[in-house]
């Protein structure tokens, strides 16, 4: 019996370790690249000089860095003991980051290779983007396997059992059912929104830059709306609790939603790229300032969630 019961924890702790290591191994070429970058070494084009440019690179950088650092702390007995904050909020955004990122991999790679050649960098250096997108291949398979065995060790409310849970005095399951849907609502707007201009239409869009529209756009434009799609979804079943018996599929359809709508439209404001974006600019305003607001939004219903749980779980109001 003994056996029976450490053997899966062996397990666990063997894949966590494997995965965290992996992920650090995967991340570390792109670090090194973007601190060359920051520093204006081995530049693919004279643009990446500029200093929108190797501030982008240095925020990449810090990112990187980040994930090496969480990779480790996912595989390593001292991980357990860092405050829950400074694990959850970089795992968050990274997950929203890579995860979208790994379902697209095989068309921004060549297309973002395309792009880059179009644009005039050097033969050599076009094929960077292989190079980085295999790197964010690696860490984006490797840290969320790490992440989970991580999770299901030190929270376990976040990943199993199902959907239910006991009704405690105090619990806030009223307030995530009307936060939720008025989230959702907003969600199911941007989804369609992005998955109208994906599609090729052009409400919202400067006419004199419909030409600007390549693959990386649409694609890009098509992940925000399906992942909105999907949180909306993860947030009504996480809160009504109706739908789906298990826990897990509608919390990672809201955690990386969250993330991802938080992270991407964060970073596509302050890209040096943004006066060149082919939607108007109230219209990428307003879509962009709305994600980063849903993805909060939703993040804070997910921590209401996960408190509920946890106390359900203990047996305990509060």
């Amino acid at each position: 019996m003994t056996v029976s019961a450490e053997w899966p924890a062996s397990r666990l702790l063997k894949m966590r370790r494997i995965c965290g290591y992996g992920a650090a191994i995967a991340v570390t070429p792109y670090l090194l690249i973007k601190i060359a970058w920051t520093f204006g070494l081995f530049l693919p084009t004279e643009q990446m000089g500029d200093p929108s440019w190797r501030a982008i690179n240095a925020a990449t950088a810090v990112i990187a860095a980040i994930g090496i650092l969480l990779a480790l702390a996912f595989c390593r007995p001292w991980g357990e003991r860092l405050p829950t904050w400074l694990v959850a909020l970089p795992v968050w955004m990274g997950t929203g980051l890579l995860v979208p990122l790994l379902l697209l991999a095989p068309v921004l790679g060549p297309a973002a290779m395309s792009r880059d050649m179009e644009a005039g960098t050097a033969y050599f250096w076009a094929y960077e983007q292989i190079f980085v997108m295999v790197s964010l291949v690696g860490v984006g398979i490797c840290l969320p396997l790490a992440l989970a065995g991580y999770a299901k060790a030190r929270w376990p409310e976040a990943l199993g059992g199902s959907t239910g849970s006991g009704e405690l005095p105090g619990q806030t399951r009223q307030l995530q059912i009307t936060l939720a849907r008025l989230v959702a609502v907003g969600c199911i707007l941007l989804g369609v929104i992005k998955t109208f201009w994906a599609v090729g239409g052009t409400l919202g869009i400067d006419k004199a830059m419909l030409d600007g529209r390549d693959v990386w756009w649409h694609m890009l434009t098509l992940s925000t709306g399906v992942w909105s799609f999907a949180g909306a979804w993860g947030l009504l079943i996480l809160t009504s609790r109706r739908g789906s018996q298990r826990f897990l599929p509608p919390m990672a359809a809201a955690w990386i939603s969250s993330g991802m709508l938080f992270s991407y439209n964060l970073f596509s404001s302050i890209h040096p790229d943004a006066q060149s974006a082919p939607e108007y600019p109230l219209a990428r305003v307003l879509t962009t300032e709305a994600g980063i607001v849903l993805g909060v939004m939703m993040g804070m219903i997910i921590l209401l969630v996960l408190h509920d749980r946890r106390y359900a779980r203990l047996g305990r109001s509060y």
